[in-house]
């Protein structure tokens, strides 16, 4: 599947074309924005006073672009069809993967096909089935707010903005084991680190599943601290391919709202290595989606 999709890495916008060069950059102070962005020690984690969360927001002001700010929802997207019901993951780190997708199926599926906010049931293997763009955030989230349009899926510049131009942004990012858990760190623009816990702005320096660990580790009561602190965790829930399950544990895809023709489309990956943006994706592969509700002052 990894070869598959370095074959597919294509570049989706204008800002790409400079990604790595930003990157290298920001890498030359990783240092100096490791030690900025910890700053010290603190009961609190980080404040952001003025600012009004939604219903199911982890408190975190994130940028993704020089003027819009949004808030993470508390965990993945789910569907449960009999009830035709949306929530939130319970914890960050939660994950089902492969499941019955029938329309009559009584569990929770967190795995959708690109754009299936109208039907997130949708098991055709026919990218044509996919053509239309959907938000999942147009429907009321049970656990988060319970109302239409509250949240919305980032776009792959929303992504490579706070991926890699924030400031300090090679320094809010890191893999890690959450739980038992592998997955993606991100911290807050205005972060400070919380008491009896640590945070390592890194990528791993092989590539598997066993390697997250050797980062970043946190308890589940210590990972309690980091999210009360505006922390978010993406977990590595892999995707399924047909009715085949690949990468579960080793790495995440999350879905955004962009495409660039009939077949593909944007979404963001990482492994315990490095991070995939810009790279396109059949409509019809099943990977996550994490929402986000633009947040404004009190």
């Amino acid at each position: 599947m990894k070869t598959k999709l370095l074959l597919i890495s294509l570049l989706c916008i204008g800002l790409l074309s400079c990604e790595k060069d930003n990157k290298r950059e920001n890498d030359k102070n990783s240092s100096n924005n490791q030690e900025n962005v910890n700053g010290e020690e603190g009961e609190n984690g980080s404040s952001d006073e003025n600012v009004k969360y939604p219903q199911g927001a982890i408190k975190g002001v994130f940028s993704v672009s020089g003027t819009k700010k949004v808030a993470f929802s508390q965990g993945n997207l789910q569907y449960q069809a009999s009830t035709d019901t949306w929530r939130f993951a319970e914890h960050q780190y939660d994950f089902i993967g492969y499941a019955n997708i029938s329309s009559i199926y009584t569990g929770w599926i967190d795995l959708f096909g690109w754009g299936t906010g109208y039907n997130p049931t949708n098991a055709s293997e026919d990218n044509e089935d996919y053509l239309t763009f959907v938000d999942w955030g147009v429907n009321k989230i049970s656990n988060g707010g319970n109302v239409l349009n509250a949240w919305f899926t980032l776009s792959i510049g929303e992504w490579v903005y706070l991926l890699e131009y924030r400031p300090n942004a090679s320094a809010k990012q890191g893999v890690a084991c959450v739980n038992g858990i592998n997955g993606l760190v991100l911290l807050p623009d205005n972060w400070k680190l919380p008491s009896g816990v640590h945070f390592t702005s890194a990528f791993a320096g092989k590539d598997g599943y066993e390697y997250y660990k050797t980062v970043n580790t946190y308890t589940a009561s210590e990972w309690i601290l980091m999210g009360e602190a505006g922390a978010v965790f993406l977990p590595a829930a892999g995707e399924r391919y047909g009715t085949s399950m690949n990468n579960v544990g080793t790495d995440g895809y999350y879905w955004t709202s962009e495409y660039d023709d009939s077949d593909r489309v944007c979404f963001v990956s990482f492994g315990s290595v490095d991070l995939g943006l810009g790279i396109y994706y059949d409509r019809l592969n099943r990977i996550s989606v994490r929402l986000c509700s633009e947040i404004s002052s009190k």
